[in-house]
């Protein structure tokens, strides 16, 4: 099959009117529909924004390739169209885009039709061609030169290449991958080819794409290899690649940054993979690991979308009670402040709900869960019932999904509008007035009158366990956890003694490394030691990523440290009765901290203490 088989010029777009993103999506869609291409056209316009709201496919270099396979696609097709003026689609490089293609493909698409996509992907690459494109005026020129490309009398650079391929040459692997696999799989695997061939370096690249994993990656290749590029908006396998440098970038890079990526690869410059060893030798059914992941992202698609509320409304009440001490709780900036951190508070349990629900059933989701996630709030069900609210109203929404697909075609644009809003709605409104709301609001009553009657010791070994948690994976699903409890709680209650030790256990990782970078400089290379440096700021500033690359390159001794000093941070927050009641900041929020010297002092011994184990605990680094 030829481009020009897919490239239909009938309903190509030579001067497409369209001003902005949204209309230019519009007219695409549009001459599709009217064409006969699509069967079902808001279907359709959903599933492409749907891949923008992703990644822009704006790829820069003035191109987009909008695409979106889905059945309400009647045969693989591309639009081409082109725009003079050219107009803002939110590209990667920031500037205007001019040449638009369309792509459409049917659910149930054959190999023939993903090759001959993934060869208009890779004919982009080239700007001789892209700049003829531009100066094309008619359909017909635009086949022509297409078919000019796809008929070249030259070898292959795959072909060219193997013949001086020699072990003596630098080589390194990648892995391409983006959500839908049509277009920037491709794309960045063409890119990163070209790049090593002008560096003098073999590569090679699979590609994840809709119809699957190609030019898999030998064990042998993988071994061999310098370093390893993951290029991918998706899940691609990884435990092949433990102990390697990896570097995981966005597709996108693979196609804009190839030359830095191949350049860090090919030295190494990369955090050390460590696989899951639990995963590779106990032999963990992949449904089962699936069901975990899954559950994961969802939570964290809620948590992720709740956090500017927390963290704006957060911060903005705190300084309300701290002009309330000084001003009283009848000024009026006393009341200004606290009425917006008060609003924005009000949407926290909704907003969590309804973007776990939208993870799981897509935008039909986040109605339902939206109003789950206020019921739960009007009956005091708290933060545990907007979390059971939020995954119930997704799979609920799913259920109705699945009652409605057998529907004739003509129903399809009821579904949308009609059938799954109102039958969602209907079933989460059941399920919280007459079982979640009264089973979680006993539960949340139950659980703050029990940490509100908390002994001393007991506070110390809770908070102690929550400062540990934040620092085992540094904002991994461990972190998430610890941080996701105390927000509830302050959510629920207004108590920050919780967040304290959070806080200073997110703290303590990235200032500890900072502290032995400094005062055991003979334990660390000098690029560590420059590292080090900048965890001063992203410790104050309750950033614990930044321990991440020290904690990838020596997993056991900066993990061990940083929980103990942690853990120690952590229960002293509690013993001292400190008390954040700021859900993020750092150092920043310290005036607002009832006991404020106290929490210092806490993480000052905890980032000591765990500073202290390190610098003992490594190993002198040999020069």
């Amino acid at each position: 099959m030829n481009i020009n088989d897919l490239l239909r010029k009938d309903i190509m777009i030579m001067d497409m009117k369209a001003s902005d993103k949204a209309s230019a999506i519009d007219e695409m869609v549009a001459s599709l529909a009217a064409n006969n291409v699509i069967n079902d056209r808001e279907t359709f316009k959903e599933a492409i924004i749907k891949r923008e709201e992703q990644t822009s496919t704006g790829l820069g270099d003035g191109i987009a390739m909008p695409h979106a396979k889905t059945d309400a696609v009647n045969e693989a097709t591309v639009l081409f169209a082109k725009s003079e003026a050219g107009l803002d689609y939110e590209a990667l490089d920031g500037q205007p885009t001019y040449l638009f293609f369309m792509i459409a493909v049917p659910d149930g698409a054959n190999d023939t039709h993903l090759q001959t996509l993934a060869a208009l992907s890779r004919m982009l690459i080239d700007q001789a061609f892209v700049s003829q494109l531009k100066q094309a005026s008619t359909p017909e020129e635009v086949q022509r030169l297409f078919h000019q490309e796809e008929n070249p009398a030259e070898t292959s650079v795959d072909e060219q290449a193997e013949g001086e391929k020699t072990e003596e040459k630098p080589f390194v692997v990648a892995v391409t991958a983006c959500p839908t696999g049509i277009a920037h799989t491709y794309m960045a695997e063409d890119a990163l080819k070209k790049q090593a061939a002008e560096m003098g370096i073999d590569i090679r690249v699979e590609t994840n794409g809709s119809d699957g994993a190609a030019n898999a990656l030998s064990p042998e290749e993988i071994k061999r290899a310098a370093g390893v590029i993951v290029a991918a908006d998706k899940n691609v396998p990884m435990t092949r690649f433990n102990q390697k440098p990896v570097l995981e970038r966005p597709v996108s890079e693979g196609i804009n940054n190839a030359e830095e990526l191949i350049t860090k690869a090919m030295k190494g410059d990369a955090a050390i993979y460590h696989a899951n060893e639990a995963a590779e030798n106990e032999g963990e059914s992949e449904a089962s690991m699936s069901v975990w992941r899954k559950i994961y992202k969802d939570l964290m698609n809620g948590v992720s979308h709740m956090l500017p509320f927390v963290v704006g409304g957060g911060i903005l009440m705190a300084v309300s009670f701290l002009l309330e001490g000084i001003l009283g709780s009848d000024h009026e900036l006393f009341n200004f402040f606290n009425t917006i951190g008060s609003n924005a508070f009000n949407f926290l349990i909704p907003i969590l709900a309804g973007y776990i629900a939208m993870s799981i059933a897509d935008r039909p989701g986040l109605m339902p869960g939206l109003v789950g996630g206020f019921m739960a709030v009007e009956s005091n069900a708290g933060f545990l019932g907007g979390l059971v609210a939020g995954f119930l109203a997704g799979y609920l929404v799913l259920l109705v999904k699945r009652w409605f697909r057998n529907l004739p075609k003509s129903l399809d644009g009821l579904k949308s509008v009609l059938l799954y809003p109102v039958t969602g709605l209907l079933l989460i409104g059941l399920f919280m007035y007459f079982i979640i709301g009264p089973v979680f609001s006993t539960i949340n009553t139950s659980m703050i009158s029990f940490l509100e009657n908390l002994g001393t010791g007991n506070a110390v070994i809770l908070g102690a366990l929550l400062g540990g948690m934040m620092a085992i994976d540094m904002g991994g699903p461990f972190n998430k956890a610890a941080y996701t409890f105390a927000i509830g709680i302050f959510t629920d209650t207004g108590d920050g003694s919780l967040m304290a030790a959070v806080m200073v256990g997110g703290m303590v990782p990235p200032i500890a490394i900072a502290l032995a970078t400094t005062f055991f400089k003979n334990k660390f290379s000098e690029q560590e030691r420059e590292s080090g440096l900048t965890n001063y700021v992203m410790g104050l500033s309750f950033i614990t990523e930044g321990a991440i690359p020290f904690a990838a390159a020596d997993p056991v001794r900066v993990i061990g440290s940083s929980v103990a000093g942690a853990l120690i941070g952590g229960g002293l927050t509690q013993l001292w009765a400190s008390s954040i009641p700021a859900p993020h900041g750092g150092i920043f929020v310290i005036p607002l901290a009832e006991n404020a010297l106290f929490f210092l002092v806490a993480l000052a011994i905890g980032s000591v203490v765990a500073g202290i184990m390190l610098g003992i605990w490594k190993k002198t680094v040999r020069s």
